[in-house]
Formats: C-alpha cells, sequence, structure tokens
C-alpha cells in the first residue's frame, strides 16, 4: 500500500486560514499598486509645463490612491474576522462583496490614468547614438 507523503492533504480545509492567505495577498498587490499611483502622482505634480490632462489625472490618481486605502482597510477587517463563526458570515461576505466592487472600480480608474499618460513633458525621448 503506497504511503501518502503529505498526511495534511487528508486534512479538511480550513477556510478561515484560507481566506486570511487570500487577504494577505491582496493587501500586498494594493500597497504595490498604492507606491505605483504614489510615484504617477509625483510625476504628474512635477510636470513643467503641466500637461493638459494635469487636473484630470491627479484628480484619478487621488481618488484610487483613496480607495486603495480603503481597500486596505476592509481587507485588513476581512483577514482578522473568523470565517468559521456562522454568525459573521454574512458580514464577511458583505465586506468582500464592497472590496471586490472598490477593487473594479480601482483598476477601471487605473486604466484611465495609463490611458491618459503620465510621462515627464519637456524630456525628449534620448535619440539613437550611431555606432
Amino acid at each position: 500500500m503506497p504511503r501518502n507523503p503529505s498526511p495534511r492533504r487528508d486534512l479538511p480545509i480550513n477556510f478561515n486560514h484560507y481566506a486570511t492567505k487570500k487577504s494577505v495577498s491582496e493587501s500586498m498587490l494594493d500597497v504595490a499598486l498604492f507606491m505605483s499611483n504614489a510615484t504617477r502622482l509625483k510625476a504628474v505634480l512635477e510636470q513643467e509645463p503641466p500637461s493638459p490632462y494635469y487636473i484630470i489625472l491627479v484628480t484619478l490618481l487621488s481618488i484610487s490612491l483613496l480607495l486603495q486605502v480603503v481597500i486596505g482597510i476592509l481587507l485588513i477587517i476581512t483577514a482578522r474576522m473568523n470565517l468559521n463563526e456562522v454568525s459573521k458570515q454574512q458580514r464577511l461576505n458583505q465586506l468582500n462583496n464592497t472590496t471586490m466592487v472598490m477593487v473594479f472600480i480601482t483598476v477601471i480608474i487605473n486604466i484611465f490614468i495609463t490611458a491618459f499618460g503620465v510621462q515627464k513633458m519637456g524630456q525628449p525621448w534620448p535619440t539613437p547614438r550611431p555606432y
């Protein structure tokens, strides 16, 4: 009879542990996007002369950063609640749905941010040097 190399595979899934790991992963991605948007906001604010999309980009980046902070808080709250407690499952489902909608809105906003572009104005592309 072959031995099972990992006896943990036979154990039932701990959904609370699974949900916590999922929330932590989402939080790390949220932090990465937050840092990226903060860098983009800095680039927009440093543009001289300001681009024609300056106000739009500052507004979209500010909204995105604000949403990311709220999403991060919701993910922390979700990760700290016990999914195995039946009385908390409805609230966790509502928090999860709210977070998912906010993430979707943030993605759409970041698509527009990318479409309007954030590059330094007045700095031409480097010209290739002949060899």
